[in-house]
């Protein structure tokens, strides 16, 4: 079944007439920091550093999300990319952000990548710095960026976590514009750089990395996306100098008629890369050899390694934008097919190809299968992939009611996440336009906008939901909470943050400060989370990159999958967190290691965290 293009059309057209409508009626104040309960940045406020706008609010909405940022000395980070005015494609696409447990405390940390500037690149101003905030418990934080030593101080792009020496401690890899880094974590609350001499320091523009063990031979390997090959010593025409005398208009590039800076689309693209650990602790580039390189040079923005067809072997996905997605399957002999077209990945059910910029990995209809959200370009949907089996996917974006909500966004980070622990997995949208101009236009949108989030329920056709079939309604903002305010989003990554059971949010935003939402939903449901320990001696990563696990109560079958990287260009917390409803135990708990074997685990309570130990059981 596929949904009527022309009735979609006209709807579109409604719900940006009532956005225009509606952010224009919006009030404003001129904060300088933010306050408890509010956001940060909107609309021009990205270029005049002032002005705020709250968004589309529903006074009968419940309050799911509280910002605590100002709680944090979160507030004191502050983003930056370039010039306010964005002249530069260079300048739009920074903010990675990821959530692990870098000490081992049981608490997961927050990792903010920062920008740049050309300046600061030429070596004319200070470079900015990336921030590693150390979680103490009852929402307080520690800056341990120093102590730590991973500021970057190079223009951040994306970032993903993996022990890729099974060491037992999370090792972050940085993808810079520039030269990208491998922090290599000492076990000491301290990081060493050690890109150059394990040979993964990538030059370009990296974005959105994956670690994944896609050889079974119990060492990580790591897959780096490139977007384009972009030259600060000989740049494109600037929007700022489309108004200065004797500019002539066709010179510039233009969306609607108005100058903005140019990409990607015109900019040569960059290759991909995919880095293999030999025995040594080292990596080699086998982009060539294994079939990745992506020669068709796509603008690569986010990537994970995942059980696309579940034959125990990890197939890669990539997110491109402007250009097709690729799905790599794993042929187990080193090299991949590509499969982006014939698999239904590639483009959306129109048969076009779509300006893809973040990615969320997860089985949201619980039939044991992983699919996929992607997230897109402002006057576009969103597209949801429905796994069908056999490393087949449809788009079922409008028939499962997160299309027509989605195009007058702009999407970057995303995942699937069960925030009302219901045993079904909802999603999640960070947005943000990449012009700042479109807040002087009558476009229907707007330069910072709104957290998207959408409930995973019952289709409402009575014989679709039978089928299994599900639908998202996007939930309400209630004024003055989380999702009501509106940042120029990038970043996104989820964690329980508090240990509460249920999942927090943590935003990296354009030019301003990061968004910290607290989950305060109102529920009487269970969950369960769940850290994997996977043995290197049986060929699988200590980190259980790769593995898949299969928790049952009663009747319901929920699968989770220890992912690196995703969302856009950001890293979730890689513990597993299942909802579990009413439910008050677990029945089954399966475990699919990367080695490819299977073990069951007993779990004695809910409402907690355990951790499974390949060989040894549950503690």
């Amino acid at each position: 079944m596929t949904s009527n293009p022309f009735s979609r059309r006209a709807l579109a057209f409604t719900l940006l007439v009532t956005l225009t409508l509606l952010r224009a009626s919006a009030q404003t104040n001129e904060p300088q920091r933010p306050q408890g309960g509010m956001g940060v940045v909107t609309g021009s406020s990205a270029v005049t550093g002032a002005r705020r706008t709250a968004g589309i609010t529903d006074p009968k909405a419940p309050v799911v999300y509280e910002d605590v940022t100002a709680r944090t000395p979160l507030a004191q980070f502050k983003h930056v990319s370039g010039s306010r005015q964005k002249d530069y494609i260079v300048e739009t696409a920074s903010g990675g952000v990821a959530v692990f447990d870098y000490d081992n405390d049981g608490r997961p940390d927050i990792y903010l990548l920062n920008g740049s500037t050309i300046a600061a690149e030429q070596g004319k101003e200070k470079r900015p710095r990336a921030a590693l905030f150390r979680n103490l418990g009852n929402w307080k934080f520690e800056d341990v960026t120093d102590k730590a030593g991973v500021a970057n101080e190079r223009w951040g792009m994306g970032v993903a976590v993996g022990d890729y020496d099974n060491d037992g401690f999370a090792d972050i890899y940085v993808g810079n514009y520039g030269t990208s880094r491998l922090y290599h974590n000492n076990g000491n609350g301290t990081f060493t750089d050690v890109a150059p001499k394990v040979g993964v320091a990538r030059k370009g523009w990296s974005t959105g990395a994956s670690f994944g063990d896609y050889d079974n031979d119990g060492r990580l390997d790591l897959f780096v996306p490139g977007y384009v090959v972009f030259d600060l010593d000989n740049l494109p025409p600037s929007p700022s100098d489309a108004g200065k005398p004797g500019q002539v208009a066709a010179n510039f590039c233009q969306f609607r008629g108005v100058a903005v800076m140019c990409g990607p689309r015109g900019l040569k693209g960059d290759t991909d890369t995919l880095y293999h650990q030999k025995p040594d602790g080292t990596f080699e580039d086998v982009s060539d050899k294994a079939g990745v390189n992506d020669a068709t040079r796509y603008y690569g923005f986010s990537s994970a390694w995942v059980h696309a067809d579940d034959d125990r072997l990890l197939d890669l996905i990539v997110v491109n934008d402007s250009t097709p997605k690729q799905l790599y399957i794993n042929k187990g002999d080193g090299t991949f097919e590509e499969t982006g077209y014939p698999s239904g990945v590639a483009l959306n059910e129109n048969g076009r190809e779509q300006a893809g910029m973040g990615l969320g990995v997860g089985d949201y209809d619980n039939d044991g299968r992983v699919d996929f959200h992607v997230t897109n370009f402002s006057d576009d949907s969103n597209t949801l992939y429905h796994n069908d089996g056999e490393g087949n996917f449809t788009d079922v974006t409008f028939q499962a009611g997160v299309g027509e909500p989605t195009i007058p966004f702009l999407g970057w980070g995303t995942a699937f996440l069960d925030y009302d622990a219901d045993g079904w997995k909802d999603i999640v949208v960070a947005n943000g336009h990449v012009y700042p101009a479109v807040d002087a236009q009558q476009w229907g949108t707007s330069y910072a906008q709104q957290l998207l989030l959408f409930r995973n329920v019952p289709h409402p056709d009575a014989r679709q939901a039978e089928r299994g079939a599900r639908q998202f309604q996007r939930v309400g903002a209630a004024p003055g909470s989380g999702l009501a305010e509106a940042w120029p989003s990038r970043g996104l990554a989820v964690a329980d943050l508090d240990g509460d059971g249920r999942l927090d949010l943590v935003l990296n935003n354009l030019d301003t400060y990061p968004t910290v939402l607290r989950n305060v939903t109102e529920t009487k449901n269970h969950w369960l989370r769940l850290r994997l320990v996977g043995d290197p001696a049986k060929k699988s990563p200590r980190d259980a990159t790769g593995a898949v696990v299969y928790l049952t109560t009663g009747k319901l079958r929920q699968r989770g999958d220890v992912v690196s990287g995703g969302s856009y260009a950001s890293q979730n917390d890689p513990c597993l967190y299942f909802g579990l409803g009413a439910a008050t135990k677990v029945d089954r708990l399966e475990v699919r290691w990367p080695d490819g074997s299977a073990e069951t685990f007993n779990v004695d309570a809910v409402d907690k965290t355990a951790t499974l130990t390949e060989g040894k059981g549950t503690k």
